[in-house]
């Protein structure tokens, strides 16, 4: 798995984790979140961010997680959230937040989990090579 990737990976997972901590902190209510800009401004922030950092991936690693993810979509709501923020529609947002994003999180994990494996297994390698 490229590094970069992984990378790339780990901050979208950390960017999930902050949409999980707003709702946690806000509350799991979609009239608080229209009705708060804070709350609202936190999200939307933290899935542009995740739009353009799947952008950042490699075709490869999009090609091979497309049964598991959805990328084009991200890449729109970022160019959404970039060129059209005011029009953006906040049950679309909320929707995204509290249904899609959690999944995002669980497959990230998988993801970091399967590379870290994977460095173990190469350093085994590595260090019984180097006997």
């Amino acid at each position: 798995m490229d590094n970069s990737d992984i990378q790339r990976v780990h901050h979208i997972k950390t960017y999930c984790e902050d949409i999980a901590a707003a709702i946690s902190r806000f509350g799991d209510s979609f009239d608080t979140f229209q009705q708060d800009r804070d709350y609202f401004n936190s999200v939307s922030m933290s899935l542009m961010q995740i739009g353009e950092l799947s952008a950042g991936l490699s075709d490869s690693f999009k090609d091979r997680t497309r049964q598991q993810v959805m990328w084009a979509p991200m890449k729109a709501m970022r160019n959404m959230f970039a060129h059209a923020y005011a029009a953006m529609n906040k049950s679309v947002i909320w929707e995204t937040a509290t249904k899609d994003i959690p999944v995002l999180l669980n497959f990230c994990n998988s993801i970091l989990d399967k590379a870290a494996r994977e460095r173990g297994k190469d350093k085994k390698h590595k260090d019984r090579d180097s006997r």
